[in-house]
């Protein structure tokens, strides 16, 4: 494998594992009624602290969860419980009214402190562990080693793949104005809801990985690793 087969790689790998289509729709909820400078200065700070964070992960990698004496097993299932606490937040309750900004409506000119204040209540858990969850971290860590093997090339095609999947990722948000006028609110509500009810199954299946991981025999293989031939 090469630089460019490892940066081609890594971009796909993120770009599924981000997933900023699927998530357009969750976006659109939090940032109801922003103008679009507003939701584009979000979607900036959001994405940028996805390239951020997912570069330190690339440098430290395992040696960072061996400082602290965690476990990639151990994060799966930290990881799962988050996902699993939102999936239940947007499968049952409402969704649009718990992510508002109250104060957004009053000053649609104020970019700089909606940017703020929405990224403070966004970083967590929509950017982790919704976007950057333990699949994407595990991916990183995996493509690190890879790109160790390659050199200074393979660090540089790395690096490239994260910000052009953080890149992408912004377009998608910035671009949820037109979706959130299609759908309207009623339909973000019943999108987000079922997109709870799946990020649940997501959580349960983290936790599941990460049990199997650390107790290995106590589950069959099907539950923890469902399709490991990509299949259906």
């Amino acid at each position: 494998m090469d630089a460019l087969d490892l940066g081609v790689n890594l971009f796909v790998t993120l770009f599924a594992l981000l997933d900023p289509i699927g998530n357009i729709p969750i976006f659109a909820a939090a940032t109801a009624g922003a103008t679009l400078r507003q939701r584009i200065s979000v979607s900036a700070l959001i994405c940028l602290f996805a390239a951020v964070f997912l570069s330190f992960f690339f440098f430290t990698g395992l040696g960072l969860l061996q400082f602290f004496g965690i476990s990639l097993a151990a994060f799966r299932i930290a990881g799962g419980v988050l996902l699993l606490l939102l999936g239940l937040d947007m499968a049952r309750e409402d969704f649009l009214a718990s992510f508002a900004d109250k104060d957004a409506a009053l000053d649609l000119k104020d970019v700089r402190g909606y940017a703020r204040r929405r990224f403070q209540r966004l970083v967590v858990p929509f950017a982790i562990p919704l976007m950057i969850g333990p699949g994407a971290i595990s991916a990183i860590i995996i493509q690190a080693g890879e790109a160790e093997k390659i050199g200074a090339a393979g660090t540089a095609a790395s690096l490239i793949a994260i910000a052009a999947a953080a890149l992408v990722s912004f377009v998608s948000f910035a671009l949820t104005g037109p979706i959130s006028r299609i759908l309207g609110e009623v339909g973000l509500a019943i999108i987000v809801r079922v997109l709870g009810l799946i990020l649940c199954a997501l959580a349960i299946q983290f936790i599941l990985m990460g049990l199997g991981e650390a107790l290995p025999g106590m589950f069959a293989g099907s539950v923890t690793t469902p399709y490991p031939s990509g299949g259906h």
